[in-house]
């Protein structure tokens, strides 16, 4: 298939915050650290709503205040990955406090001031915690599960998946600073795969160097988003065994700088979020690429839905976006802000039976849930995710 570039439309510049009190800002990840600036966008097509006056904050849908009930005091954990069981049971995956956003005051648990300015990203071991790193939450945004038994296993859970091949409902974590991935029983209590060797980064059939997301066929085969450092996707079967890599480091086709998050269609074309390129790649399935969309403001999570849309959380500009199998922007929502439906980072989404949205507000600390609005245009809303017929 002859290579070709498609024009995604180009965005409004991320809105400022006019003021941030050092107390307030929101523990980040060392992974930002790593990121380019985003290019300059100009005006963007105007989305499809029927609000009068105001901003587009939470597009079709209501927000849920109040919903996230973590139930710890203090609670100053990133949440930074969802993904849905059931609308009564939500995985979360909460970075622990070892980071901090660059560029911004690092602070300890208390808010005391530690440094002016973080440059590494990186806390004192004092102030470390490490935690709640995976935890379970019912349809209220209470924890039902903590799986604080792996704790001591787990650094941070940076994309967690459940295979909706899988009748067993394994639940897989991208454990990012690691540099592997695991593979757990739904109720937490085994771990029957690990892939990558604890603390060794490496770019060989056996090793990650700080991957990020996966995404599954239905014979049980899945892609790996090995991509803050070592720029690549890499394919397994279903036992783990290594079948087939590509991508390197750099801005051409088929390279990377950070592929942050991977979805299939039902041609078996893989999406790749090229996060800090600002962009979208598109190959099939052996790794040939196919095209890319450009000007799409720091892509954190791509999912391919039922519908035949493409839905892309965008960290730079605070929104989720829409578009079409061929790259044309539909329509988009979010603002930027730390109220209620506003986002600072959305890192990951998930939807589930009810149609139900979750967001994983990184910088807020939060993970938010939103519900349809009871006359919402049905086309702006996120479809669950595609998957192959069984």
């Amino acid at each position: 298939m002859t290579s070709k570039t498609i024009h995604s439309g180009s965005f409004l510049k991320r809105p400022l915050k006019a003021a941030l009190a050092a107390g307030l800002l929101a523990a980040g990840l060392s992974a930002c650290s790593q990121e380019e600036a985003p290019p300059p966008a100009e005006q963007a097509q105007a989305p499809t709503s029927t609000q009068v006056g105001g901003l587009d904050q939470t597009g079709p849908y209501d927000v849920v205040e109040g919903w996230f009930k973590p139930g710890i005091e203090g609670w100053d954990q990133p949440v930074i990955a969802v993904t849905v069981d059931n609308a009564n049971r939500i995985f979360i995956g909460n970075a622990d406090q070892k980071a901090t956003q660059p560029n911004s005051p690092m602070l300890s648990a208390d808010g005391a001031l530690l440094e002016e300015r973080s440059t590494t990203s990186e806390k004192p071991a004092s102030e470390k915690t490490h935690a709640h790193q995976i935890m379970v939450l019912n349809g209220n945004g209470e924890v039902i599960e903590d799986w604080s038994q792996w704790d001591d296993t787990i650094v941070i859970p940076h994309n967690i998946e459940i295979s909706p091949y899988d009748p067993e409902r394994h639940l897989w974590v991208v454990d990012r600073d690691d540099h592997q991935i695991h593979k757990f029983t739904n109720d937490g209590k085994e771990l029957v795969m690990t892939l990558g060797e604890a603390g060794v980064p490496g770019t060989d059939e056996n090793h990650f160097n700080r991957p990020a997301g996966l995404a599954f066929l239905p014979d049980g085969s899945f892609y790996v988003a090995d991509g803050y450092v070592n720029s690549r996707i890499v394919k397994f079967d279903k036992d783990g065994n290594y079948l087939l890599e590509w991508g390197s480091k750099g801005t051409g086709p088929g390279q990377f700088n950070l592929v942050h998050s991977v979805t299939i269609d039902s041609q078996r074309r893989i999406y790749a979020s090229d996060r800090s390129n600002h962009r979208v790649q598109v190959f099939d399935e052996n790794g040939t690429f196919i095209e890319e969309w450009p000007d799409v403001g720091s892509p954190t999570r791509v999912v391919v839905t039922e519908d035949n849309a493409v839905w892309i959380a965008e960290a730079d500009h605070n929104r989720i976006a829409k578009f079409d199998l061929n790259g044309h922007l539909q329509t988009y929502w979010g603002v930027t802000g730390d109220e209620p439906g506003a986002m600072d980072n959305p890192h990951s989404f998930a939807v589930d039976e009810n149609g139900n949205l979750y967001i994983a507000d990184a910088w807020n600390n939060r993970v938010q849930k939103f519900t349809p609005s009871e006359h919402a245009d049905k086309s702006r809303l996120i479809a669950p995710a595609f998957i192959f017929e069984k």
